[in-house]
């Protein structure tokens, strides 16, 4: 039995329509009972309504599943003690994160979910599952490179409301990056690339995206950065931002921003989403040599679904690996391509 915590926000909508495709026996749960209870009654399944405040409550609750679905985010601030109510009720835990410090801290938690016996798999989503393995497909080809490059951008989508908060969360602290093994920081804007997708050739700009964690993680490699498709402006902009960095890291500051993007819409059409892709470029380099890959796939909220939804399977079935995993590491570089819609561009 799997629990979808976080159902009725976008992609957790697209994740209960997956599994209900996949003939996959769910129940639905969030913080606000009234979501909740809408949604279940439209996806006619049962639902269980609690916050994520009175810890004994959620182990108490989880001991009747075998797996959670995590999508309640911001996870920075959720998933930890998801994932420790998990170890506690030996239910196996995957989230849709790109956090890096839900990565950071979840891989802490390894020797804990070992000796339950359970698995935490976050960012099962987008956020990293085809990134993750592109990083372990470079690596498999170039076992000699020791500095890893990962970057991607989308055609003909928007963000959801979800995917904007956590934007808002950590504007502040600049862009992380992995050097030698150690996280490390610079400006926002500071580190561009034009980057040659397959498609096309797009600037591209440094953000901190959960690779730097998971990838170092599956592969090893020290040296991690990760670009995103951009504009002129939009750098401009991120450069500009850093000047206010003290001033957005204040909460009233970010609540003001939260609040217009909730009057926006939860997140692209479906007519959108069917036309949208992402493109990924990967670069591994050495003392003497370098390598690089691209790999196409759906857009990025419908990959999520699928991807969640895949690895949900496997659990199910008894394939998973105990303890803290990246999609790569308990499942293999190839697992993108078990992906409706997924391809590498030659």
């Amino acid at each position: 039995m799997i629990l979808v915590y976080g159902a009725y926000g976008y992609t957790g909508k697209l994740i209960v329509d997956e599994a209900l495709q996949k003939n996959l026996s769910i129940t639905i749960a969030g913080r606000d009972k009234k979501k909740t209870e809408t949604l279940a009654k439209e996806a006619q399944v049962p639902f269980i309504s609690f916050d994520l405040e009175d810890v004994q409550l959620i182990i108490n609750t989880l001991q009747e599943f075998d797996l959670v679905i995590h999508c309640a985010g911001p996870f920075e601030y959720t998933a930890s003690i998801m994932a420790e109510a998990c170890i506690q009720s030996k239910t196996h835990y995957i989230d849709i994160t790109g956090e890096y410090q839900v990565f950071e801290n979840l891989h802490l938690m390894h020797e804990q979910a070992a000796e339950a016996g359970i698995m935490l798999l976050p960012g099962a989503g987008f956020d990293v599952v085809p990134s993750d393995c592109l990083a372990a497909q470079l690596q498999h080809e170039y076992l000699m490179g020791d500095k890893l490059e990962l970057a991607f951008t989308s055609t003909g989508a928007s963000l959801s409301r979800g995917t904007a908060k956590t934007m808002v969360e950590n504007i502040h602290k600049g862009q992380l990056y992995r050097e030698e093994g150690v996280l490390k920081s610079r400006k926002l804007g500071k580190s561009t690339r034009n980057i040659d997708y397959g498609a096309f050739n797009q600037i591209s700009v440094g953000i901190s995206w959960g690779d730097i964690c998971t990838a170092h993680y599956s592969t090893g490699i020290p040296n991690i950065e990760v670009f995103t498709g951009s504009t002129e402006k939009q750098i401009s902009q991120m450069k500009w931002a850093n000047y206010l960095k003290s001033v957005l890291s204040w909460r009233w500051v970010k609540n003001i921003f939260l609040k217009k993007i909730d009057k926006k819409p939860a997140g692209p059409s479906e007519e959108k989403r069917t036309k949208a892709n992402m493109y990924l470029w990967g670069k591994i380099s050495g003392l003497n040599d370098s390598h690089e890959k691209r790999i196409k796939t759906p857009n990025g909220y419908t990959l999520t679904a699928r991807s969640a939804v895949l690895i949900a399977q496997k659990i199910l079935n008894g394939d998973f690996k105990k303890g803290y995993q990246t999609p790569s590491s308990a499942y293999g570089k190839d697992l993108i391509f078990e992906i409706d819609g997924c391809e590498e561009i030659k």
